[in-house]
């Protein structure tokens, strides 16, 4: 009997806790695992939309179509759409040079007749921007010149917020600025994992936003988007705060 009641208070062996360790945190791995195995789908959608901004249009001066559309021709349908819609008077076609006797801009004016807008319509701004930071440079000496104010901005869906991002604060003081998304064959927000173009169009956004954010560090907002115009407040606030 004593030497039974002694064996109770022995202590139990360390290694035998360490198993006990292991187990519980062996079940919440699993858990965890299991919990982003169900739940995987919706965060990769999240963070796929995440890019895209697609604001309602409303009448402007101006359609700006940015460069380097995709091999569909996307972003000049979504421009012909808006412009069919009487949401602008023109389109400006804003394109890089592919060689010094031929643009992209000339490309843009071919896809934008082909749907139905007329020549007229059409403004070339031929460039030499290597990036959408100095493209949005010289569509802003554009706009200022012409005293174009209310803008829509129309690109690859992927590429609306971080376009909107750096032409909130290149274009001129007091534009009114609108982002109009293009669908992209190459990019679906609900399944971009599933596609090498999807994954490559991610990331790549993923780090020109922070290039961006860094390189117009020392830029403020200076335009008006749509959910200001929608929020007085918001505008006020801004304004206030700049």
């Amino acid at each position: 009997m004593t030497a039974s009641r002694a064996g109770w208070g022995r202590k139990r062996p360390a290694w035998q806790g360490g198993i006990i360790f292991r187990l519980l945190f062996l079940i919440f791995l699993v858990a965890v695992l299991f919990l982003l195995y169900l739940v995987h789908e919706p965060l990769l959608r999240l963070a796929g939309s995440y890019w895209i901004v697609d604001e309602k249009p409303e009448k402007s001066d101006v359609i700006v179509m940015l460069s380097d559309d995709n091999l569909g021709g996307d972003r000049a349908t979504r421009a012909a759409e808006l412009f069919k819609s009487g949401f602008a008077p023109r389109i400006m076609a804003s394109g890089r040079y592919l060689r010094p006797y031929a643009s992209m801009a000339e490309l843009e004016q071919h896809d934008l007749v082909n749907r139905g807008v007329p020549a007229s319509a059409i403004v070339p701004l031929t460039h030499y921007a290597e990036d959408t930071r100095e493209e949005a440079m010289a569509i802003s000496q554009q706009l200022a010149v012409r005293g174009w104010r209310h803008v829509i901005v129309v690109t690859s869906s992927y590429h609306t917020r971080r376009a909107r991002y750096i032409c909130e604060r290149l274009f001129p003081a007091g534009t009114v600025l609108r982002m109009a998304a293009a669908r992209d064959s190459e990019y679906n927000a609900d399944s971009w994992w599933e596609t090498r173009e999807g994954v490559a169009i991610f990331f790549h956004e993923a780090v020109g936003m922070p290039v961006a954010m860094w390189e117009l560090r020392n830029h403020a907002v200076q335009t008006s988007s749509a959910s200001m115009l929608e929020n007085p407040l918001a505008q006020r606030y801004q304004f206030d705060t700049n």
